[in-house]
């Protein structure tokens, strides 16, 4: 079932089209990629699937609610966590998941604390003032935090930016626990070709504003005959621009 679909969405800052037609649809139990270099369009489009930023065209349904016209109706199945999003240092990490339960359910916050508790992996940790977290622990946090309400579609503007191996290996072991445990789409971007490789189920490339190939990562390796999806992305780069 498509949970989100995505068609011809078009956003115009100034004279510069940032996102120029993209369309794609993601089901239930996927976790899709939107993969691009920076500055490619990619937080942009996922802010216009969680309502933030209206386009100049186009349309998002969620759950079959138009996004643009019922925006308020949409939130309610979707949670979205932006690449720039911090901790309150002087709240404990059991503190925040509390506060943001209570905001977002308040009738069975409890819950999702300790669903929140068990995808984060910090354990003990959590009792600790969120200052005194590493840059991972409080990735992982935030992404429990954006998780732990069991959204229907989670959007995750790159999870793993800044991380180390560890790190990056932990939230990605997360996204796919929770993918999985709630039958949820997670749509994420990223530029690290390896990481979508690894947790992807299919991948858009965007590149100027637009979609220029997706598909599943072998797909898409075998199309561009590559090693490996660094390799395919160059190639359907150099391909989109002949």
């Amino acid at each position: 079932m498509d949970v989100v679909v995505v068609d011809g969405l078009i956003k115009v800052y100034g004279d510069r089209r940032v996102v120029d037609g993209v369309s794609f649809k993601v089901r239930s139990g996927e976790i899709f990629g939107l993969v691009g270099p920076n500055g490619a369009g990619k937080t942009t489009t996922l802010r216009m699937i969680a309502t933030l930023v209206k386009p100049n065209e186009g349309r998002v349904l969620i759950n079959g609610v138009d996004a643009l016209a019922k925006p308020v109706e949409a939130r309610r199945s979707l949670s979205y966590l932006p690449e720039e999003a911090e901790v309150y240092p002087r709240l404990t990490g059991y503190e925040h998941m509390l506060f943001h339960a209570k905001l977002k359910c308040p009738n069975n916050y409890r819950e999702a604390v300790n669903y929140g508790a068990q995808l984060s992996g910090l354990g003990d940790r959590l009792h600790d003032k969120a200052g005194e977290y590493s840059k991972g622990m409080k990735r992982r946090l935030l992404i429990a935090i954006a998780l732990m309400t069991r959204p229907q579609v989670a959007i995750l503007d790159e999870p793993t930016s800044g991380l180390d191996v560890y790190a990056s290996y932990s939230v990605r072991k997360v996204i796919r626990k929770y993918s999985r445990e709630s039958n949820a789409a997670v749509i994420i971007s990223s530029h690290n070709m390896l990481e979508v490789e690894h947790l992807c189920d299919r991948v858009a490339f965007i590149n100027n504003g637009k979609i220029i190939d997706s598909g599943t990562p072998i797909e898409l390796m075998n199309k561009y005959s590559s090693v490996n999806m660094e390799e395919a992305f160059i190639k359907a780069i150099e391909a989109s621009t002949i």
